[in-house]
Protein backbone atom coordinates (compact mmCIF):
# COMPACT_ATOMS: atom_id res chain seq x y z
CA UNK A 1 0.00 0.00 0.00
CA UNK A 2 1.21 3.47 -0.74
CA UNK A 3 1.13 6.16 1.78
CA UNK A 4 0.20 9.44 0.90
CA UNK A 5 2.12 12.44 1.90
CA UNK A 6 -0.01 14.88 3.83
CA UNK A 7 0.47 17.54 1.13
CA UNK A 8 -1.17 15.14 -1.11
CA UNK A 9 -3.72 14.60 1.32
CA UNK A 10 -4.27 18.35 0.92
CA UNK A 11 -4.57 18.48 -2.89
CA UNK A 12 -7.17 15.33 -2.47
CA UNK A 13 -9.16 17.22 0.23
CA UNK A 14 -9.50 20.59 -1.59
CA UNK A 15 -10.78 18.60 -5.07
CA UNK A 16 -13.92 17.16 -2.92
CA UNK A 17 -15.09 13.14 -2.17
CA UNK A 18 -13.53 12.11 -5.11
CA UNK A 19 -13.13 9.81 -7.46
CA UNK A 20 -9.98 12.11 -8.56
CA UNK A 21 -8.21 11.68 -11.36
CA UNK A 22 -4.47 10.78 -10.89
CA UNK A 23 -1.96 11.46 -13.61
CA UNK A 24 1.88 9.15 -13.50
CA UNK A 25 3.97 12.12 -14.37
CA UNK A 26 6.19 9.85 -16.67
CA UNK A 27 3.92 8.14 -18.48
CA UNK A 28 1.41 10.35 -18.76
CA UNK A 29 -1.58 7.39 -17.64
CA UNK A 30 -4.26 8.87 -16.07
CA UNK A 31 -5.62 6.62 -12.90
CA UNK A 32 -8.73 7.01 -11.00
CA UNK A 33 -8.41 6.84 -6.92
CA UNK A 34 -11.89 5.45 -5.63
CA UNK A 35 -12.12 4.87 -1.79
CA UNK A 36 -12.05 1.18 -0.74
CA UNK A 37 -16.20 0.87 0.20
CA UNK A 38 -16.44 2.46 -3.46
CA UNK A 39 -14.77 -0.12 -5.06
CA UNK A 40 -15.76 -2.99 -3.45
CA UNK A 41 -19.53 -1.84 -4.31
CA UNK A 42 -18.30 -1.54 -7.86
CA UNK A 43 -16.81 -5.15 -7.88
CA UNK A 44 -19.56 -6.55 -6.44
CA UNK A 45 -21.57 -4.99 -9.09
CA UNK A 46 -19.40 -6.13 -11.97
CA UNK A 47 -18.75 -9.83 -10.57
CA UNK A 48 -21.97 -10.52 -9.31
CA UNK A 49 -23.78 -13.86 -8.65
CA UNK A 50 -25.08 -13.51 -12.24
CA UNK A 51 -21.94 -13.29 -14.44
CA UNK A 52 -20.39 -16.28 -15.91
CA UNK A 53 -16.87 -16.02 -17.00
CA UNK A 54 -15.43 -17.19 -20.00
CA UNK A 55 -14.06 -20.71 -18.03
CA UNK A 56 -18.17 -21.41 -16.80
CA UNK A 57 -18.51 -25.20 -17.86
CA UNK A 58 -22.03 -24.64 -18.37
CA UNK A 59 -21.31 -21.85 -21.19
CA UNK A 60 -19.14 -25.06 -23.10
CA UNK A 61 -23.14 -26.54 -24.45
CA UNK A 62 -22.47 -23.36 -27.33
CA UNK A 63 -18.94 -24.15 -28.07
CA UNK A 64 -20.86 -26.54 -31.03
CA UNK A 65 -22.57 -23.74 -32.10
CA UNK A 66 -19.00 -21.75 -32.99
CA UNK A 67 -16.94 -24.79 -34.67
CA UNK A 68 -20.72 -25.71 -36.82
CA UNK A 69 -19.28 -25.06 -40.22
CA UNK A 70 -22.06 -22.84 -42.06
Amino acid sequence: MIELREEQVRALEAQGQGPWRLRHPRTQEVFVLIRQDMYQLVTKIIDGPNRRGWDDPELDVYEQYRKKKV
